[in-house]
């Protein structure tokens, strides 16, 4: 590991020489095979420069083991009978841990991925840096939900984000334009990523503040990574010092993480990506999990304000439309279509996940190397996930 002065991180692996690693614009573009991807997402941390998330000096908290078996698991997906081995081996899993009341039911890493393995969050990302803002309201660093974007960074005044609240950055509805798509390289994702390539100081904020808006602010739910980068430039903006060590003072140092984190950065010593490139061991995301089981409560303090979890995890309806998305958080439906059960989810491209049952108390971590960003799971997530649900009940 080789760390400069200024505290950012390059090269933080010594597995792999970064020459070796596959072109992160192929990686965006689904144009890996299966053996260069799996490299690629657990050296992840070796394609930018990185600013440590660090754990402090308190011992890992521990997962015991649960004394009962992992039950059998048979489900129904789109219409055919499948089972644990199905959803691991088909939806080409590398890892998958399971907890019930905070114990193992289940572990299980694959393709060289260890207990120690670190892995790209990709999108799950957005749900830390999103949580963060709630931290930074409970402690006082943002007045409200409804205050605008401007009051806090004065550089997006006279552009599309004018007039945007804190609100409708956490829902997605600005109504800037924006595009996600990550396999088109003219879409507004790919834009922010050769900025990232580039590694110029501010020019993500720069780029987002020359779009164009096409709706009025909290109508319109668009999916965006670009709206998390503002994301980052906000807690930047209050909390007067880098993300990375403000996850580590408020989360990262307290709740028990076996290792520190690394977070890819916009350029050396710059802006922390916040919609991806958070780099933990599948025990530590499942722990975040926990930390939201235990709606944002660490050792009897609060860390997040009451009822944000419940508020950042449930669907809402905009400009009279019902979504199905939080503040950076995706609700996700019981196996009758419902909401009843509380669940929610971190989701990132490739099939990263951290998802929380309260209800349940269901936390399930897993992650994947599909062969392209979106829609190549052969078993849904959700199946898979409502079936362990009720198999541990």
């Amino acid at each position: 590991m080789t760390e400069a002065k200024d505290g950012f991180v390059w090269g933080t692996s010594d597995r792999m020489d970064p020459a070796a690693l596959a072109s992160v614009r192929d990686l965006y573009a689904g144009t890996l095979f299966p053996d260069e991807q799996i490299e690629t997402c657990r050296n992840s941390e070796r394609l930018f420069p990185t600013r440590t998330v660090r754990k402090g000096d308190r011992p890992a908290s521990v997962l015991p083991y649960r004394r009962e078996p992992f039950p059998d698991l048979s489900f129904e997906s789109a219409g055919k009978r499948c089972d644990l081995y199905d959803y691991v081996s088909r939806n080409r899993t590398t890892s998958l841990l399971i907890l019930k009341n905070g114990e193992i039911a289940f572990e299980r890493h694959q393709f060289g991925n260890t207990r120690q393995t670190r892995w790209m969050s990709m999108s799950m990302a957005k749900s830390f840096s999103a949580t963060l803002v709630g931290a930074a309201i409970q402690d006082g660093l943002i007045g409200q939900l409804e205050d605008l974007l401007t009051d806090y960074i004065p550089q997006l005044r006279g552009t599309s984000y004018e007039g945007v609240s804190v609100r409708a950055l956490l829902q997605m509805s600005s109504g800037v334009f924006l595009t996600e798509d990550q396999t088109d390289p003219n879409s507004t994702r790919r834009a922010m990523l050769e900025l990232q390539i580039g590694q110029r100081p501010g020019a993500i904020l720069d780029y987002m503040g020359r779009l164009p808006r096409i709706h009025p602010p909290g109508q319109v739910f668009t999916y965006s990574t670009g709206e998390t980068h503002v994301v980052g430039a906000l807690l930047r903006a209050v909390v007067g010092r880098p993300v990375a060590e403000y996850l580590s003072e408020k989360l990262w140092s307290r709740l028990g993480m076996e290792q520190d984190a690394e977070w890819w950065l916009e350029s050396p010593g710059g802006l922390e990506v916040a919609g991806s490139g958070l780099v933990a061991t599948l025990r530590d995301y499942a722990r975040f999990g926990l930390f939201m089981l235990a709606d944002g409560m660490v050792d009897g303090e609060r860390i997040l304000p009451e009822g944000w979890v419940r508020e950042a995890t449930s669907p809402r309806v905009l400009g009279g439309q019902p979504v199905n998305y939080g503040f950076m958080w995706w609700p996700q439906p019981s196996r009758a279509g419902t909401f009843e059960d509380g669940a929610f989810r971190a989701g990132g491209i490739f099939g990263q996940y951290i998802y929380v049952n309260p209800a349940n108390r269901v936390v399930i971590a897993v992650w994947s190397a599909r062969s392209k960003p979106l829609g190549a799971d052969a078993i849904p997530d959700v199946d898979f996930f409502n079936a362990v649900v009720e198999a541990l009940k």
